[in-house]
């Protein structure tokens, strides 16, 4: 859709090339470009779509916003709530929050079939986007290093007197920082754009790369698998590995718990909570390797795939307040006291 910088890079990869590719598109598009809304070949083939993803965003959009800001809250308010693994779990909130904040306006692009909200709010979307994409991972990253680390040191029955709240605050406006300086580049060439074969002028906010477009469409897709995904999860898995392979032997040979129950949960907790990020967000990565290597037909089987994988992405940001209430007791007690109230 319109403004969706993720709406998925599966089938207009080779179209978008050849034709300026950085049209707004509520179609099938890469996760940075778009393409026009109705005039696309998919939704000229499927117009139901138009009518019925703006109601699918919808409601990610409201469930979202209010389960994160229910824990935004609820760690903000609640004393008991406030230890190193909730600070992250906060920052995670924090950037799914201002996803589902801004969907409303890619919503509304994507009825309208133009970009009417200026070139700054265009930059402001698209970064947040993007802000999304990859604190997301980083956070869950940061959330499974700090496992790793309490996990060994309970089995090594070492204290860690630098594991305080003080600390997490400053690691996590490190990951912020990074950030920000990793969409930088997309901020900067993020801009309202108005095709020359488009008779009616429509405006569409986009990435406009210089010339060779197609090498630093490339790039950026390339950029963004990396540091994306590639990195953080290889790292996350590696961290897992060693983690599980630490626990079971240590079981083996203490025929003990190797963590009390307190700390399994938790560590029980984030890994669930990974383990649906990588289910979100894997396919929208793959997409980017089918793309950049292979050129797709645009078939009934492809658009609706590409639908899902964009749909995928964003539910992420509406399902994390539900792992908490699942897997976490103090959330739960918490939740049903905000509700009480």
């Amino acid at each position: 859709m319109p403004g969706s910088v993720r709406f998925c890079f599966l089938i207009e990869f080779k179209d978008t090339m050849d034709n300026k590719t950085m049209q707004s598109s509520s179609t099938v598009t890469s996760p940075d470009y778009n393409q026009t809304n109705c005039t696309s070949p998919a939704c000229m083939l499927y117009p139901d779509f138009y009518i019925w993803l703006p109601v699918i965003y919808s409601i990610i959009c409201a469930v979202g916003l209010t389960g994160n800001t229910a824990v935004i809250y609820v760690i903000l308010k609640a004393p008991k709530m406030k230890t190193v693994t909730n600070l992250f779990i906060l920052n995670l909130a924090i950037a799914d929050d201002l996803f589902t904040l801004v969907l409303p306006i890619n919503i509304a692009e994507h009825l309208l079939n133009y970009w009417p909200f200026g070139e700054i709010l265009c930059k402001v979307i698209l970064s947040i986007d993007h802000y999304n994409i990859f604190s997301s991972i980083f956070f869950l990253t940061l959330m499974s290093v700090d496992r790793y680390l309490v996990v060994v040191s309970t089995l090594r029955s070492k204290r860690m007197p630098h594991r305080t709240y003080r600390s997490a605050k400053t690691v996590s406006l490190s990951i912020w920082a990074l950030v920000i300086l990793i969409v930088m580049p997309f901020t900067v060439f993020a801009g309202v754009y108005v095709s020359p074969d488009d008779a009616e002028s429509r405006k569409s906010c986009v990435l406009s790369f210089p010339s060779p477009e197609r090498f630093w469409f490339k790039a950026s897709r390339i950029y963004t698998l990396v540091l994306g995904f590639v990195i953080p999860v290889s790292t996350i898995c590696i961290l897992y590995s060693v983690m599980l392979y630490k626990l079971r032997r240590t079981c083996l040979n203490s025929n003990g718990k190797a963590l009390d129950k307190a700390k399994k949960r938790v560590t029980v907790m984030v890994f669930v909570v990974l383990a649906v990020c990588l289910f979100c967000w894997t396919p929208f990565h793959l997409s980017t390797v089918v793309a950049l290597t292979s050129n797709l037909p645009t078939t009934p089987l492809v658009i609706g795939i590409s639908y899902f994988i964009t749909g995928l992405s964003y539910a992420n940001s509406c399902l994390n307040p539900f792992l908490y209430a699942f897997l976490d007791d103090s959330f739960r007690k918490a939740f049903k006291k905000m509700l009480e109230c």
